[in-house]
């Protein structure tokens, strides 16, 4: 198949983000460090974050080594699988990993360059700690592209098969393969990463805030510095693991649809399809970049004034690709280029919808995290009740918004064919259009993940001001970047949800295409439908293969994959939930141990066993993630042997269902609780040390897993899922007992 000059774009775009990425970190590393005490407490949080993804690589190692001999079984052993699976799904994991590498080797060196900063302005403190966030975001999008183009270019040389609207079905399809890759990786990093940075802060703020007395990253806690580790290893690291995912993921997903929807038109409009979402997300890279550059604020600037800064060049960005979309479908003229445009502005809209529902929920500008506050007057119980009353209300706007993308992005791509909206032909275009709309939601990650990573840099350099006694005056702007930090953290994390919503039902379709690629593998040329007639496998549409495995609600086989789904999401959370409770309750022991046994540490005469905290934090990480992760693969290829292709579809849908609206609960409920602790910490309801701060610092470390474990790690449970579904497709058409 003939490459256009085109697809060259795309290559081009992801070394620019690469090149972009290393002046930004080029910059960030002039910057000064600051005093010595700065220099030691940033080298201490850099040792840390080092030696934990050391031992978390190690594991996430044995696990892809175990998977690897697997694939390589059923690929070469059985013939049940793509022969390039293995070394696909490695790539994947690869390229994940290296991009929370990157990001959390960056943070570490930015938080107290951040701190030295803001020293001299809230301007020049944000411009280093955006910056380096940017560096995150473009690793990510620039080696998710890169890896994406590489492999296109790999298969389209080896793959041999004449019929080059097959061949395009099989290279995209295997392509998928490295998305399973990508988010085995992302989940260990999230569960693990989560477990660590949320026991250590909550260790360090019951015992610290709460029993002692003493300030937020005072350097007297002996968990402080695990804490600082956490966010480094938790938020930026696994963040990065996690979106580097998602946007790999949309980008594949829709790939493989544009080549299954476009098959019957001709072999140029499907490889058009094909290269319209890499397309799409190059462009983005490009655009992302211009709104970077045009993020800057004023000193003294208000909660609102910063997040309007951070807003100007994001919406800069999405309404540049908005109108980028419709140049780049009417230049490759694919079928309908103007719905398809308007698919991608639906994922796009529906990105800012989500993004600013998650600011008025957690920012404490607004009334529901500052009545969340108010309830601190009454105690912690009525913090929490509160708190998780705002997170159950906040679902609404997400889900509506959602909703109504998923059915005007199909809607358009059929050009709102309403009566025939149910044929194969238009189903497969809607799908496209849905897949097409969370590309679109996520063109602009190299922005949005700026503003996500972002948070935990502000948070350290909060931590670096205080531990190292800089003034009132800085500790005042690295408190204003931490709390905007932490409304840009949730809303990044509502944009990860909400793209995992769409990218999950795309991969529904994908996995359908892949079910068919696994029939004829194993030697099945015809499948019989309800009505007694058969048809070729070969030219089976989604609908045929709907009939043949009865995937409808009246089957009991697709009903109690959905209660599998379901409850997978509740006990996946309730498994990582627990897991920070165990942790934190190690880390609560080993900070009363310390305030009782080491003499001088109130007074600051003596220093505190920093090294032990984060030694806890980091075992009690390993293990505990373990469990959880592993259920995220074992479960649905156990339910694909035993319920089938009926009970797996079940599975992904109830799953995608029950984990989106519990992903955003949470998410939202832990940012509304961290900053109402932020806004009385401000002055309001007694301020720093009161009843009402202790009341809401308990409210906090309930909601610390909430938002930075078991909330975030739900969007890559719904995804893996799917790609562990997809990519087990051959083996469970081969050998399910349904």
């Amino acid at each position: 198949m003939i490459i256009s000059n085109l697809f060259w774009v795309v290559p081009i775009a992801s070394v620019i983000a690469l090149v972009f990425a290393y002046i930004f970190f080029r910059q960030m590393m002039k910057e000064d460090e600051g005093t010595d005490t700065m220099r030691k407490i940033a080298l201490h949080v850099r040792k840390g974050a080092m030696s934990y993804l050391k031992q978390q690589y190690k594991i996430v190692a044995i696990v892809f080594l175990v998977l690897l001999v697997l694939f390589a079984f059923l690929a070469f052993g059985l013939g049940v699988q793509n022969g390039w699976t293995p070394f696909a799904f490695l790539t994947g994991g690869f390229f994940s990993g290296l991009a929370g590498f990157f990001g959390m080797k960056t943070a570490t060196y930015a938080s107290a360059r951040t701190a030295n900063a803001a020293k001299n302005s809230l301007n020049h403190g944000l411009k280093v700690a955006f910056r380096s966030g940017a560096v995150m975001g473009l690793v990510v999008v620039g080696l998710a592209v890169l890896d994406v183009s590489l492999w296109y270019l790999v298969l389209n040389y080896f793959i041999d098969e004449p019929d080059q609207t097959h061949k395009l079905i099989i290279i995209t399809t295997t392509m998928l393969t490295f998305g399973m890759g990508a988010s085995t990786q992302a989940l260990f990093a999230r569960v693990g990463g989560g477990i660590y940075t949320k026991a250590a802060d909550v260790g360090a703020d019951l015992v610290g805030k709460v029993e002692a007395g003493i300030p937020e990253d005072d350097p007297r806690n002996p968990a402080t510095i695990a804490d600082n580790v956490g966010d480094n290893v938790g938020d930026v690291a696994g963040m990065g693991a996690d979106l580097y995912e998602s946007y790999a993921g949309s980008i594949l997903a829709t790939a493989a649809l544009g080549a299954s929807a476009f098959a019957t038109i001709d072999a140029n409009m499907q490889y058009k399809a094909v290269l319209a979402p890499m397309l799409i997300a190059a462009i983005g890279i490009i655009l992302s970049i211009i709104g970077i550059y045009v993020v800057k604020t004023k000193d003294g600037a208000t909660m609102k004034n910063l997040l309007r800064s951070l807003g100007t060049g994001v919406n800069l960005s999405s309404v540049l690709i908005a109108l980028a979309t419709f140049v780049i479908l009417h230049s490759l003229q694919i079928t309908n280029w103007v719905g398809i445009s308007f698919s991608v502005i639906s994922g796009l809209a529906a990105g800012v919808i989500i993004g600013q529902s998650t600011e008025y929920f957690t920012s404490h500008s607004y009334r529901p995290t500052q009545r969340v506050s108010e309830s601190s007057q009454t105690g912690p119980a009525t913090v929490i009740i509160s708190g998780v009353g705002l997170g159950m209300i906040s679902t609404a706007i997400p889900v509506i918004t959602i909703a109504i993308a998923i059915l005007m992005a199909f809607l358009c791509a059929i050009n709102f064919d309403v009566a025939n909206m149910l044929t194969a032909q238009n189903i497969q275009l809607g799908l496209y259009g849905i897949g097409i709309a969370a590309v679109g939601m996520l063109s602009t990650l190299g922005i949005t993940l700026a503003t996500d990573a972002y948070g935990p840099i502000a948070d350290n350099a909060g931590g670096n001001a205080e531990m190292s006694h800089l003034g009132p005056e800085v500790r005042k702007r690295t408190d204003a970047l931490d709390s905007l930090g932490n409304t840009t953290a949730a809303t990044g994390k509502g944009f990860a949800i909400g793209s995992a919503a769409l990218t999950a039902l795309a991969l529904l379709a994908s996995y359908i295409e892949e079910i068919k690629i696994g029939l004829l593998r194993i030697g099945e040329k015809v499948i019989t439908l309800t009505d007694g007639s058969t048809i070729e496998v070969a030219k089976a549409n989604i609908l045929n293969f709907m009939d043949y495995y009865h995937v409808n609600l009246m089957n009991p086989i697709v009903l109690v994959g959905i209660f599998i789904g379901a409850m997978m999401a509740f006990l996946f959370s309730g498994l990582t939930m627990n897991a920070v409770g165990r942790a934190a309750q190690k880390m609560v022991e080993e900070v009363r141990r310390q305030f009782r046994e080491i003499a001088g540490i109130m007074e600051g005469k003596a220093e505190p066993d920093y090294a032990r905290c984060v030694a806890i934090s980091t075992r009690g990480a390993q293990i505990e993630m373990i469990l959880p992760s592993v259920l995220a693969i074992v479960i649905p290829i156990a339910t694909g042997l035993v319920l089938g292709v009926a009970g797996v579809l079940g599975l992904l849908v109830g799953g995608l269902s029950a984990g989106f609206v519990l992903a955003i609960f949470m998410a939202n409920s832990g940012g509304a609780w961290d900053n109402a602790k932020k806004y009385i910490e401000e002055g309001n309801f007694g301020g720093k040390g009161s009843a009402n701060h202790k009341a809401a610092v308990v409210g906090d470390t309930v909601g610390d897993p909430f938002k930075d474990t078991s909330g975030p790690s739900l969007n890559i449970l719904i995804k893996l899922m799917s790609m562990v579904s997809i990519v087990m497709a051959g083996v469970t058409v081969a050998y399910s007992l349904f």
